[in-house]
């Protein structure tokens, strides 16, 4: 098929499907960020989409056909199939645009780079196995998690009063951005969740009750349909980890 993108004129919705990793019964929702990151964006521009879990343990020959050697997410638009998850978001923002749908992109350059390497040190102290490194690793994880900590607790320009004689105030925005979910959510929160979740199960490492913005962020994402709806069960986040979070060895 190829059928180009419908105009905004056109009352229409596109033909989209969208092919998430499935959960460890081949059907549920599995753990994947990347796929909820589309997954969110696709659900937050109000478009009419279908979703298709992929088991990878047994592929579909005809999944197979229409995106080999691809894993998911990726996604058909209008029968052509989109594999990069980058080029997808950028695809949709720009397709998906004003005024049927709603623009996602965030107002301020800073919300897009928020806790940008979170995830990298999650990564490098979850696959770790040396205990003489598990120190010095936590404390990445502990310093990358600060440093959102402080940019969700900071005020937003559009925050600050001027005419306020208070010195010190901390922000009350429920997202990254402000008080709507944007791209940058999408890109950090499923990211984030794993952290929480995992760090927990096989490390005993809780993200500290003093990093208020975190939690306040995390509380806000979790009252969201958007987010939850489209969560794996923590159960299969745990699962997904089960063989990469190596026992620690002296």
């Amino acid at each position: 098929m190829t059928d180009s993108a419908p105009t905004n004129g056109e009352e229409r919705d596109p033909d989209i499907e969208l092919f998430v990793k499935a959960g460890s019964d081949g059907e549920s929702i599995g753990n994947c960020p990347f796929s909820q990151r589309l997954f969110m964006i696709l659900w937050l521009k109000g478009v009419v989409f279908n979703v298709t879990t992929v088991d990878l343990k047994r592929k579909p020959a005809d999944l197979h056909n229409l995106a080999p050697g691809t894993h998911p997410p990726f996604l058909t638009f209008n029968g052509e199939v989109k594999t990069d998850v980058n080029k997808i978001e950028e695809f949709l923002e720009e397709t998906l645009a004003p005024p049927r749908y709603p623009r996602l992109a965030a107002k301020h350059r800073e919300s897009n780079s928020a806790g940008i390497d979170v995830f990298s040190r999650f990564s490098a102290y979850i696959k770790n196995t040396k205990q003489q490194d598990n120190a010095a690793l936590q404390k990445g994880l502990t310093k990358a998690l600060k440093k959102l900590d402080d940019y969700l607790n900071t005020p937003l320009p559009e925050e600050i009063d001027a005419n306020s004689r208070e010195e010190e105030r901390v922000s009350k925005r429920m997202f990254l951005d402000g008080d709507e979910f944007t791209l940058a959510d999408c890109n950090l929160l499923p990211k984030l969740h794993v952290v929480k979740i995992v760090a927990k199960k096989y490390r005993n490492y809780e993200i500290s009750s003093d990093m208020s913005g975190i939690w306040r962020y995390l509380k806000n994402a979790y009252a969201r349909d958007e987010f939850t709806n489209t969560c794996a069960a923590d159960k299969e986040t745990e699962l997904a980890y089960a063989d990469v979070a190596k026992r620690l060895s002296k």
